[in-house]
């Protein structure tokens, strides 16, 4: 027996019926042979791991634009903290830890510059919303790899795919990412924006604080602790109506306080413009795009620029700005 099948069994040995078993997958939309060691799982969470939108994480914007300090949180750091809870969640429920912590990683590989408001901006260019999740997607399928793409498992693809919006994921494992998201930036942004001096303590609200904690660790802790405690006799991830009732009044107070009408958040046209600059700038200038982002026609231009600006760090975008709009000093002999 090599050692993926053991671990394999292990899986069926161990695991709940409602976990998601490696050897179980849908598979991939190109098929490969199987790897001695790791289960397919394993190695999609790998693939995410070593991959170049992976790394760009670390220089793309959580909430702050820009912040000066190194203990803001970036996408990257939000990313890990996402698996944390996942994982945890996951192990306590005798779920897939590795499907969970796949789908974790790669949530938000399709992140734009500059948080959400890189998504708002490149809406202009698309019939419909630019979305971060269906981003992830193509560069999954069609980006990385110079064009090659991972060759996700079907499973990993559907919990990155449904970790937002309106859509549900497939398996149970997907649906501890989904609200795992939620638990850590609701927690999280509320740290930095505390460290920022935006908010006081004094300012959260009372009831949330008192009964889950006033330090985001305790809040965290109080939360996975609910889910496991609500999920065991589930058939889906759940938090307690009061916990989730809880939740959602730290959430809206994140929009009304931090996210909408905050002083953090009042260079959001700039960024806005710089990210729809150089949107334009490539509509004019297709020879200037890398090569693996020229459209083939017409119809797809739109979508080619949306991969290329979305892909960039917040400080590469800033960069190729400074570089196309801004006069540069020259010295004459």
């Amino acid at each position: 027996m090599v050692v993926r099948e053991r671990i394999e069994q292990t899986e069926r040995e161990i695991l709940s019926p409602r976990a998601a078993l490696a050897a179980e997958t849908r598979g991939r939309e190109k098929p490969e042979a199987p790897c001695s060691i790791r289960t397919e799982y394993q190695r999609d969470r790998d693939r995410i791991i070593h991959c170049k939108s992976f790394r760009r994480l670390k220089h793309k914007t959580q909430v702050f634009l820009a912040p000066e300090g190194d203990h803001y949180r970036t996408r990257l750091t939000h990313t890990m903290e996402v698996a944390q809870i996942s994982r945890t969640a996951a192990r306590a429920l005798q779920l897939n830890e590795d499907l969970t912590e796949a789908i974790a990683l790669g949530h938000d590989l399709g992140h734009t510059p500059f948080g959400h408001i890189g998504e708002d901006a490149l809406s202009k260019y698309l019939p419909g919303k630019f979305s971060h999740n269906e981003q992830s997607l193509r560069v999954i399928d069609l980006l990385e790899y110079d064009g090659r793409g991972l060759n996700l498992t079907w499973e990993v693809r559907d919990g990155i795919l449904n970790h937002t919006g309106d859509g549900i994921p497939s398996t149970i494992e997907g649906e501890i990412v989904r609200l795992a998201d939620r638990i850590a930036y609701i927690n999280h942004d509320i740290d930095d924006a505390l460290r920022a001096g935006i908010i006081a303590p004094e300012d959260l609200p009372a009831e949330p604080i008192r009964v889950l904690g006033l330090h985001p660790a305790q809040r965290i802790d109080a939360l996975v602790h609910n889910v496991v405690e609500n999920s065991m006799a589930s058939d889906t991830i759940r938090l307690s109506d009061e916990a989730w009732s809880l939740m959602d009044e730290l959430r809206e107070f994140l929009f009304d306080r931090v996210y909408i009408g905050s002083v953090a958040k009042a260079e959001m046209e700039k960024a806005v413009r710089i990210l729809q600059t150089l949107g334009d700038y490539y509509f004019e200038h297709t020879e200037l795009l890398p090569p693996e982002y020229r459209p083939k026609d017409d119809d797809e231009l739109a979508v080619k620029i949306c991969d290329y600006v979305a892909g960039m760090t917040d400080r590469y975008a800033l960069m190729k700005y400074e570089q196309l709009f801004l006069p540069r000093s020259w010295m004459v002999e």
